[in-house]
C-alpha cells in the first residue's frame, strides 16, 4: 500500500492519481523545519487557478502535485509549534506565509518574501510559487504552521459544515477579496465578470456586504441559471447586445457602481467574437460600465508567461488594456493574489452561524481522490459544479434540513 497517494500533472489535458512520498518536515530544498505540521486531507478542491495549468497555459512542469485548497486534521507537528496539536481540524490559507517578512507583518500574506526564491508570494501546488507540494493527496505538509492555520473551534461541527467551510482555503476570500477591493458595500449595484466558481463566490460576497444588485455576466448558460438560483441578476454574454445594453435593461442606467473580474487571462470576446480568445476583454469591458471613480477588483489570474496565447505581447502578459479609458474615469484597480488571512476568520464565522450558504452559492459537488481526473475533465466543460476531492471518504453524507410539519391543534 502506497504511503500517500496525490493528483499529478502529466501534460496539457492529462492529470493522474499517483503514489507519491508521505511528507515530511521539510521545505522545498530539503531542508528539516520544526515549525510544520503534516495534514490527514480531509477536503481539497479543484480550482480554476489550477485549470489553467492542465490545459497548458503555464509553464507548469510534469510532475507537479496539485493543490492548493486544503482543509485537514494534524496528525504530526513540528517542536517549535505551540499552538496546534494533533487532532485539530484546521482551514490552510492557500498562501504560503512565513509571519516573519515585511509583508507578512503587513498581512499582505500573498506576497511573502521569504517562502520563495524567485519572487514574493507562495502557494502549495502551483508553478513557480516555491515549490511547496500540493494538497489535492491523502496527506501534506504545512510550513509555519501555528501562523498559517486556521483552527476550527467545534470540530464536531466544522464537520457538518466541512462543504462551507473547505470554500474558507481560497475561492470565498478570494470572492470576497475582490467584491471588498471593488468597493461592494450596502446599496450598491455590482457586475462580476465570469460565473465560474469564484464568480460566484464572489457573487454570494457581494450579497453578504449588503449589494443592492448583484449581476453575473457569462457565457455558459448552466452557470447563469445557477447564479440566478441565489438572487442574481445575469447577462448572457453571446446575445447580440453589448454589455452595456444589458447593464441597462437591467438597472435603467448604463453603468454600476462596482466590478469584480473573475475571468482573468484565458477571457473571451462578447457576442459574435464570444468563441474567440480576447485577454483583456474583461479588464476593457469593466473600464466601460464602471461608473467615474469606481474601483475594479481583479481576482481572477493573470499570468507573467502563458505560452498557449495565440497572441505575441500575451504570452509575455503584456495585454492591449485601454488604461487611459480607466485612468480618465479614475478607476482604481485592485489585483494580486487574496490574502486569505485578511477573510478567512470573519468569513468562518459567517458560515457557522449560518450568514451565508457559500457551498450552495458554488454547487458544490465531493467526489473521490479517484474521480480527480474525471472532475478536471467536467470543470474544463464548463459544468456549473465546484468538485471537492475527499480522500479519506470524512466528508459526512449531509442532507439539507426540512421543516417539521405542522400538526393541527383544536
Amino acid at each position: 500500500m502506497a504511503d500517500n497517494r496525490g493528483v499529478v500533472y502529466l501534460e496539457p489535458g492529462k492529470v493522474e492519481v499517483q503514489d507519491i512520498a508521505f511528507p515530511e518536515l521539510k521545505n522545498p530544498k530539503g531542508k528539516k523545519i520544526t515549525h510544520g505540521v503534516i495534514l490527514k486531507v480531509v477536503s481539497t478542491n479543484i480550482c480554476g487557478s489550477d485549470q489553467h495549468m492542465v490545459r497548458g497555459r503555464t509553464t507548469a512542469p510534469a510532475g507537479l502535485i496539485l493543490g492548493h485548497e486544503i482543509t485537514g486534521e494534524v496528525i504530526e507537528a513540528g517542536t517549535d509549534v505551540e499552538f496546534l496539536k494533533k487532532g485539530d481540524l484546521v482551514s490552510v490559507p492557500f498562501n504560503v506565509a512565513c509571519g516573519r517578512c515585511r509583508t507578512c507583518k503587513e498581512m499582505k500574506t500573498g506576497i511573502c518574501l521569504n517562502v520563495n526564491e524567485g519572487r514574493a508570494g507562495g502557494a502549495y501546488g502551483y508553478v513557480d510559487m516555491g515549490g511547496w507540494i500540493g494538497g489535492q493527496a491523502e496527506y501534506v505538509m504545512v510550513p509555519y504552521a501555528d501562523f498559517n492555520l486556521l483552527r476550527f473551534p467545534n470540530k464536531d461541527q466544522a464537520m457538518e459544515k466541512i462543504r462551507d467551510l473547505t470554500m474558507l482555503s481560497d475561492i470565498f476570500p478570494t470572492g470576497f477579496h475582490g467584491a471588498v477591493k471593488a468597493g461592494v458595500g450596502p446599496g450598491t449595484t455590482v457586475y462580476i465578470a465570469g460565473a465560474g466558481p469564484v464568480g460566484l463566490a464572489a457573487a454570494a460576497s457581494a450579497q453578504l456586504l449588503g449589494a443592492a444588485v448583484v449581476i453575473v455576466g457569462d457565457m455558459n448558460k448552466a452557470r447563469l441559471a445557477h447564479a440566478r438560483s441565489f438572487g442574481c441578476e445575469t447577462v448572457d454574454l453571446t446575445l447580440d447586445a453589448s454589455l452595456t445594453e444589458q447593464i441597462t435593461q437591467i438597472l435603467g442606467v448604463p453603468e454600476i457602481d462596482c466590478a469584480v473580474d473573475c475571468v482573468g487571462f484565458e477571457a473571451s470576446g462578447h457576442g459574435t467574437d464570444s468563441k474567440k480568445e480576447v485577454p483583456a476583454a474583461v479588464l476593457n469591458s469593466l473600464m466601460e460600465i464602471t461608473r467615474a471613480g469606481g474601483s475594479i477588483g481583479i481576482p481572477g489570474l493573470y499570468v507573467t508567461e502563458d505560452p498557449g496565447a495565440k497572441d505575441q505581447a500575451a504570452q509575455k502578459g503584456s495585454l492591449s488594456i485601454r488604461f487611459g479609458l480607466g485612468w480618465a474615469k479614475s478607476h482604481s484597480f485592485h489585483t494580486g493574489q487574496t490574502p486569505v488571512m485578511s477573510y478567512n476568520r470573519q468569513l468562518m464565522q459567517a458560515i457557522l452561524y449560518d450568514k451565508v450558504q457559500i457551498a450552495k452559492a458554488v454547487n458544490v459537488e465531493v467526489i473521490s481522490l479517484d474521480d480527480a481526473p474525471k472532475g478536471y475533465a467536467e470543470f474544463d466543460s464548463g459544468v456549473a459544479k465546484k468538485f471537492v476531492i475527499n480522500p479519506h471518504n470524512l466528508i459526512p453524507d449531509v442532507k439539507p434540513k426540512t421543516k417539521a410539519k405542522e400538526v393541527a391543534t383544536h
